[in-house]
């Protein structure tokens, strides 16, 4: 049952590891997409700005008066995490990085007041993954950083566009703008075009381990978790979600028995807070069961949360790939 104090959560704000090495030397833009280079162009700029903001005066607005901040719209896997990261690790702090449910759980874990005045400070506010899919959070995530917006903190934030929405030729901006409401002005939409690289020429979703062999592997890999899907689903409804970051973070390896698709949607929401915790600690994910490809239900796939459910997805398979992977050069060793 892991506690997470208020210090704690403000301090761990910041790039999870899988995006502790992402800079914008690091960013290799595809020859094929344009709006790639151009975002890393601007971005860099942006730093700069961050970093040695225009002084006020009587006939010079500041920076943050005159515009809040960036919006990087695209889809799934063409780099705006690791522009985002690179963005955070470029400018002085105090600053603050978490995807948008996180801080959605900040302030329920802290209060509105509280997470205001312990952020109002920082020069950088990024937000990963915004989501528009949940009106009372994308009215509570608008009113923030709009107060934050206003003390003079810089935002950040990336897009969760559909695949399927990518012919469009307009992402998630439109919908962006309209949701948050009175800031849409002051942010600039910077467009990333390209295919989702985590799925660039791999296969489908490894097929599931025989309960035997599950056991086998788990045994023999240190530091690894063995859990059923059931006992975690329940536990995982016991605990803050702002928790499940401190739950993983010791497991070099996670396998769960008996996967089945998900009951319900409080449990699969769950989960995918738990698969995007995973997600950031590059954690391989090993289990029995039906494939994991199949957690989410055809009927939540096509509700209100389906993108959710398609990014944990595609998440999770590209974390059951390194399991596969792993197990593969232990039984080479």
């Amino acid at each position: 049952m892991p506690v997470v104090s208020p210090d704690q959560l403000i301090k761990g704000l910041v790039p999870p590891p899988r995006f502790e090495g992402p800079r914008f030397s690091t960013y290799r833009p595809d020859p094929a997409e344009r709006s790639q280079s151009e975002a890393l162009d601007a971005l860099q700029k942006v730093a700069g700005t961050i970093a040695d903001p225009p002084k006020k005066g009587w006939f010079r607005k500041s920076a943050a008066s005159t515009t809040a901040g960036v919006y990087l719209d695209g889809g799934f896997g063409v780099g705006k995490t690791h522009l985002l990261a690179s963005l955070w690790h470029a400018v002085p702090g105090p600053k603050a990085y978490g995807t948008f449910v996180e801080y959605t759980h900040l302030v329920g874990a802290l209060g509105f007041v509280e997470t205001v005045r312990r952020l109002s400070a920082h020069r950088l506010l990024a937000v990963d993954e915004f989501e528009l899919d949940d009106p009372g959070d994308t009215m509570l995530m608008t009113r923030l950083l709009g107060q934050l917006a206003d003390a003079g903190v810089f935002l950040a934030a990336t897009s969760n566009t559909l695949p399927d929405k990518l012919g469009e030729g307009r992402f998630a901006a439109d919908d962006f703008r309209r949701e948050i409401q009175g800031l849409s002005d002051r942010f600039t939409t910077l467009r990333i075009d390209g295919p989702d690289f985590r799925h660039a020429g791999l296969a489908q979703a490894p097929d599931p381990m025989s309960d035997n062999a599950l056991q086998a592997v788990a045994g023999r890999t240190p530091g690894s978790t063995l859990d059923s899907f059931a006992a975690l689903t329940a536990k995982l409804a016991k605990l803050h979600p702002s928790t499940y970051g401190k739950l993983v973070e010791n497991a070099a390896a996670v396998h769960i028995s008996g996967v089945r698709p998900l009951p319900d949607q409080g449990a699969a929401l769950r989960w995918v807070v738990l698969i995007d915790r995973l997600y950031d600690r590059t954690i391989p994910v090993r289990a029995s069961g039906v494939s994991l490809d199949q957690l989410f239900t055809p009927e939540m796939l096509r509700g209100g949360y389906r993108k959710k459910y398609l990014r944990a997805t595609s998440r999770i398979l590209a974390l059951t790939r390194e399991g596969e992977q792993s197990s593969d050069q232990r039984r080479m060793i």
